[in-house]
């Protein structure tokens, strides 16, 4: 289902926020694809540098970016 990130280890952070993901995937994703670990890890340091960025420093492009990720990981 789920494969290991390319260095064969994942953070142990990040990989209790996948178990988090895959628990609210269940309830609130049922119709979407559940993203395999590697998927998630890439996604959570795009949504990560984004977040870092701040709302005012974002353009359009990644604002939208920031939101879909935010939706896909299931991040309030």
């Amino acid at each position: 289902m789920s494969s290991a990130p390319p260095s064969g280890r994942t953070d142990p952070a990040v990989h209790k926020r996948y178990l988090e993901y895959r628990d609210k995937h269940v309830y609130f994703g049922k119709l979407a694809k559940q993203l395999a670990m590697a998927e998630f890890e890439a996604l959570e340091v795009e949504f990560a540098a984004l977040e870092a960025k701040g709302d005012d420093a974002r353009d359009d492009e990644e604002q939208e970016r920031w939101e879909e990720c935010a939706k896909l990981l299931f991040r309030d």
